[in-house]
């Protein structure tokens, strides 16, 4: 593994011709460079089973990065291939928009979260699904299981679950409102033209997903593969507080109707539903799930609403 602290290797490198599938050696496509992209903070022992999966893809990435907020969230480790550093102060929006300003021009940039683990073949079918459906623009994939939505799932556990699921289906392509922010990939057209993941969305960046996708709406579909496979972990360590995150869950919606990056109605249906879930759980809670820190969090961030001072960064100053 290679390390690079703000520095990158800026050269093109040399294209290749792959042949299409079923079409014969004369139909061919330059092959597109796929990068797989991390931030991350706080979660080294998490991080490197991640990199030893993006690392065994029947169809290997052109580049890895990974941008992390201090040194101690890496820990080394050999046989990963080569990996690209690059630091910045952290905050999810803050650390993909420093992957983005590396990205080249056509490049495919694949996010995923530190906790999110890909199928052996899923760069393959993103690969192919990318070069077959030029109009797409970003694709997200289907995910197998997602620990976020209960205690949180481990490695093992998750190679379990992608090798239970057997081979991956047919390409089947649906519109969805939004790449799902664990995994998410887009052409790096609109990005090397300006597009950047909105940094008044601090800490986890609740919502940022949304934002970005619907911002990138205008230059392609967005698309889930079901081709496309994976487990979010749902990793509890190293994630906002409740009490941040509740604010978030009331500051960030209300900051994207404002930008027009998220319509109205499925901001408030997101919004109230996130207020009841946390009151009635609250009641007792998830042992995983801090629904009165969160629930402490909303109400804060609709006292700001009400007194015209409400904005995303307030989480800051929430212990």
């Amino acid at each position: 593994m290679t390390m690079t602290q703000d520095t990158i290797d800026t050269s093109l490198g040399t294209l290749r011709c792959d042949p299409l599938p079923g079409r014969g050696a004369e139909a061919c496509v330059p092959r597109m460079g796929i990068v797989v992209a991390i931030a991350t903070t706080g979660r080294p022992e998490v991080l490197l089973p991640t990199l030893a999966a993006v690392s065994g893809q029947s169809r290997p990435p052109d580049r890895i990065l990974v941008c992390v907020a201090a040194s101690t969230d890496l820990r080394l480790a050999p046989g990963l291939g080569d990996v690209e550093f690059l630091t910045a102060p952290k905050g999810l929006t803050r650390q993909r928009n420093a992957i983005l300003d590396r990205i080249r021009p056509g490049e495919i940039v694949l996010f995923i979260d530190d906790d999110f683990v890909l199928a052996p073949d899923c760069l393959e079918r993103l690969d192919a699904g990318f070069r077959d459906h030029p109009e797409v623009v970003m694709m997200t994939g289907r995910v197998l299981a997602d620990g976020i939505c209960g205690p949180g799932l481990g490695h093992a556990q998750a190679a379990a679950l992608i090798a239970a699921a057997g081979p991956a289906p047919a390409e089947r392509l649906t519109e969805v409102y939004n790449g799902y922010g664990c995994n998410m990939a887009f052409r790096a057209g609109p990005v090397l033209a300006g597009l950047r993941f909105d940094e008044r969305l601090p800490l986890y960046g609740w919502l940022e997903d949304v934002d970005f996708s619907r911002r990138l709406s205008p230059f392609g579909r967005i698309v889930r593969n079901e081709a496309m496979r994976g487990v979010h972990l749902g990793v509890k360590s190293g994630r906002t507080s409740g009490l941040r995150l509740g604010y978030s869950q009331i500051a960030n919606p209300v900051h994207l109707i404002g930008k027009r990056s998220m319509s109205p109605r499925r901001a408030l249906r997101m919004l109230l539903r996130n207020l009841i879930a946390n009151g009635l759980k609250s009641v007792r809670p998830e042992p995983w799930t801090d629904r009165r820190g969160r629930l402490r969090g909303n109400l804060i961030a609709l006292g700001d609403l009400l007194r015209g001072r409400l904005r995303p960064e307030r989480a800051l100053d929430l212990p």
